[in-house]
């Protein structure tokens, strides 16, 4: 149950950062909320998981869901640049995320 929590915590972190620069500067009402609604939910995630997930493999996690899923968008969606570089980072953080899910105690 906690690694799921955890993965949707990822997710809504995913969504949250991609809904900072509709914001404008949090100047805009509507997505200003969203925005803020999204963060809260992510968190509000997160410390569900960290119930009964240690708090840094919890966190490492969801950092790395968030950073994948932003990259990866950003790749996608707005046509950022695919490097050598940023393909290895991204290797190495989904490696890392996997290496905490299958080293976490079976008791989590």
């Amino acid at each position: 149950m906690s690694w799921g929590l955890l993965i949707a915590a990822g997710i809504v972190e995913i969504a949250w950062s991609q809904s900072i620069e509709p914001t404008d500067n949090f100047t805009r009402p509507l997505p200003t909320l969203l925005c803020l609604v999204l963060a809260a939910a992510a968190v509000y995630l997160l410390s569900r998981a960290m119930n009964t997930l240690p708090v840094g493999t919890a966190y490492a996690v969801f950092t790395g869901i968030g950073a994948v899923g932003a990259i990866t968008l950003g790749i996608v969606v707005d046509r950022d640049p695919v490097t050598v570089g940023r393909v290895a980072a991204l290797s190495m953080i989904v490696g890392g995320v996997i290496l905490a899910r299958i080293t976490a105690s079976d008791a989590q």
